[in-house]
């Protein structure tokens, strides 16, 4: 919930997040916001952005479990979270907060443009993606969407995930006897990673990776490595 910071006996317009005076207008709400990226300068970068604006960071992590914790001890206006990160990446960490803190709203932020974490994050409630790349007033603008409570998904982003959230083909909602290392495999794609990343985090080859792959795309009834991401997230396997 937005937080009132001036005097309550003011008019408030909740669309323009001001307080109307007498003589002025004056800034009523401040957005308290926790922010998780595993690298330093992003978070100071951040700090350096939001400064002076109506957004104010209340607490920082760099990883996924700690980010978890202090949205549990702050209870923000929005969390903003990285996707790949030690510790629990912040998908994971989205899973959690709408499950146990289903009112506090989650935009992700990555350096990747990735359709699977797209998808992943489109099924697992958050409120929108943001590339690192965007301006500032992006950034801001996004924020303060978000923290009304409204959702901040582009329908470019959303057209590209589409076909991944829609209702499986025909049978893929029954059992599918994956074997231990596709189960290894899918989990691995499901978390964004490149058939290379996924070789090396397995120790097996690029190729064996690639068969895998096919292997999983055909037992579970989709045609590409998103719709499989998202599949894994309904079957709870990530």
């Amino acid at each position: 919930m937005l937080r009132p910071s001036v005097n309550r006996s003011k008019c408030f317009d909740p669309r323009r997040f001001t307080c109307v005076g007498p003589s002025r207008i004056e800034s009523l709400v401040t957005i308290d916001i926790v922010i998780a990226d595993d690298h330093e300068v992003v978070r100071s970068g951040l700090k350096t952005l939001l400064n002076g604006t109506d957004i104010k960071i209340v607490a920082e992590a760099s990883d996924g479990n700690a980010a978890f914790k202090l949205a549990n001890k702050h209870r923000p206006d929005l969390v903003l979270l990285d996707v790949r990160m030690p510790e629990g990446d912040g998908l994971n960490c989205l899973a959690r907060i709408k499950l146990d803190l289903p009112n506090i709203p989650v935009v992700m932020f990555s350096s990747f443009d990735n359709p699977t974490y797209i998808a992943r994050a489109v099924a697992l409630g958050a409120a929108g993606y943001l590339v690192k790349s965007s301006s500032r007033d992006e950034i801001i603008q996004a924020i303060r969407t978000a923290a009304a409570g409204e959702t901040i998904w582009s329908r470019d982003e959303l057209r590209r995930v589409t076909g991944a959230l829609a209702a499986p083909r025909n049978g893929s909602d029954s059992d599918v006897p994956l074997t231990k290392r596709e189960s290894e495999v899918l989990k691995q794609l499901a978390f964004g990673l490149t058939n290379k990343e996924i070789a090396q985090s397995l120790g097996i080859s690029y190729e064996t990776v690639k068969e895998h792959v096919q292997h999983i795309l055909r037992k579970i009834g989709v045609s590409d490595r998103t719709q499989a991401a998202v599949w894994a997230v309904r079957k709870n396997l990530v």
